[in-house]
């Protein structure tokens, strides 16, 4: 149950850092995606399940606020949960490289499915100025962002697994 408050409260302070305070960590009007790297980070440490989980709240959120349509973020961050968790079972807690290139690779894949859902379904063909404007930055600022949150993330989950044996 602690786990899941502080699942919890991971969503909203990613959600909270990423829409509110755009304008401070905003670079060439690109922000990086925080709640992508809570998604793959915990799918990564914990498993698809928890990928999964973390994913359609952090997405039903962006959905709700600032969504045409309900549904399109939270099936875009559960598929990324749920890709991710795949990669739980060569997780090493000392390997920092494998994160950040997922975390890269999923980025790509959910700025790609966007563009399909988005553009590319009303006729909007001009992928290549999507991706030099918008992807690639996007890319290259979460990985950069990712360097410091994945390490915190980890933190919280190895605190929280250090609690979880205690209690046993």
């Amino acid at each position: 149950m602690k786990r899941v408050i502080i699942y919890f409260i991971e969503i909203i302070i990613c959600f909270v850092l990423q829409s509110s305070l755009y304008q401070f960590f905003s670079l060439a009007r690109v922000m990086p995606n925080l709640l992508l790297i809570l998604v793959v980070s915990n799918a990564y440490m914990r498993g698809r399940m928890t990928g999964m989980m973390i994913g359609f709240f952090s997405g039903l959120l962006i959905d709700i606020l600032f969504g045409n349509v309900i549904g399109l973020y939270a099936m875009l961050l559960l598929l990324i949960g749920y890709i991710a968790g795949f990669a739980n079972k060569i997780y090493s807690r000392d390997d920092f490289t494998f994160p950040l290139i997922f975390i890269a690779i999923a980025n790509f894949l959910y700025q790609f499915l966007y563009y399909v859902f988005e553009f590319l379904l009303r006729g909007k063909l001009d992928f290549l100025y999507y991706f030099r404007k918008l992807i690639l930055p996007e890319v290259i600022y979460t990985v950069a962002a990712a360097t410091i949150f994945y390490k915190l993330l980890q933190m919280i989950n190895h605190a929280l697994d250090r609690g979880e044996f205690k209690e046993e």
